[in-house]
């Protein structure tokens, strides 16, 4: 098996078909979530999907569907501050769910099973004017109370990247070495470091993350597509972070050297699950279905 074999049935390993029982899963916690919000709220609120699944960067051992959920600028059905949009919501998840308040975002856990987190995080909001592009966010314990941003940049960001395989290997490679970065940053970090180098090969790619990683340090920064000038990212790629990165792709890049791919991420063990979710996919590819041009 070639490095790219490798790094392909790895890549493989991590991803969550369309019809896998975790797909099924996470669909139906998300409908659950909104059901729920469509009967507290009315059709107020606009309901879509963010996170990792909307950016196609979803890794099966870590992952997340952020649910978006924003309100009209005008309307005070969930509260006439965004304060009170965050808190109004918390309250109406939390009679279903162990809510786990995060910045701006609130965490689901199962009520039957405290240690289980359901893989959604809802986010409150309220769009900034009615062409319903920027929005607004509540920040718990940040400096500023508010945060203005724009979803739909984020997204297409890292979506349209065109170096989702090495956001996807980056990823797994934070989770697996325990690296307290957000994965945004680390999002924005490789696009950004990969801007002349997307049509290289995974490995160098890679290679040259971890390298910018441990020699170019001091030079690591990033800034928010769609508020660079409002949103200031530096104290989420601080000194203890910039530290770790450089430390661990350090060690990565001799683990390479002297033991090869497997030495990062591990042996090759596609189980059947996984060979079962490749052969629903090719299948889905070659067949047409009535609804697929709905």
């Amino acid at each position: 098996m070639t490095d790219k074999e490798y790094l392909e049935a790895i890549i493989r390993e991590q991803t969550i078909a369309q019809g896998s029982e975790e797909f099924k899963a996470l669909q139906d916690q998300r409908a659950k979530v909104e059901k729920i919000l469509r009967e507290h709220f009315g059709s107020s609120p606009a309901i879509r999907e963010g996170g990792s699944k909307a950016k196609h960067t979803m890794i099966r051992e870590s992952y997340d569907l952020d649910i978006l959920c924003y309100f009209l600028h005008d309307e005070e059905n969930a509260g006439s501050s965004l304060k009170e949009i965050y808190n109004n919501v918390f309250s109406v998840l939390s009679d279903s769910y162990i809510v786990e308040r995060k910045r701006s975002a609130l965490r689901l856990m199962d009520r039957d099973d405290h240690e289980h987190y359901t893989h959604l995080d809802v986010i409150p909001g309220r769009y900034a004017d009615e062409t319903k592009q920027d929005v607004y966010l509540h920040q718990e314990n940040g400096e500023k109370e508010r945060l203005k941003t724009n979803p739909e940049i984020h997204i297409n960001h890292v979506r349209d990247s065109g170096v989702r395989d090495a956001i996807k290997l980056i990823k797994l490679w934070k989770v697996r070495n325990h690296i307290n970065a957000k994965t945004f940053v680390l999002e924005l970090l490789v696009i950004k470091l990969l801007q002349d180098k997307r049509e290289v090969p995974l490995t160098e790619q890679l290679s040259h993350i971890w390298a910018e990683f441990r020699d170019n340090n001091d030079n690591l920064t990033v800034d928010d597509p769609a508020n660079p000038e409002g949103n200031d990212l530096s104290e989420l790629l601080n000194d203890s972070v910039i530290t770790r990165l450089s430390s661990v792709a350090s060690n990565t890049l001799k683990q390479i050297e002297e033991f090869g791919w497997s030495a990062v991420y591990g042996a090759v063990k596609e189980d059947a699950e996984s060979l079962s979710d490749r052969l629903r996919e090719v299948a889905s590819t070659r067949s047409v279905r009535p609804w697929s041009s709905v």
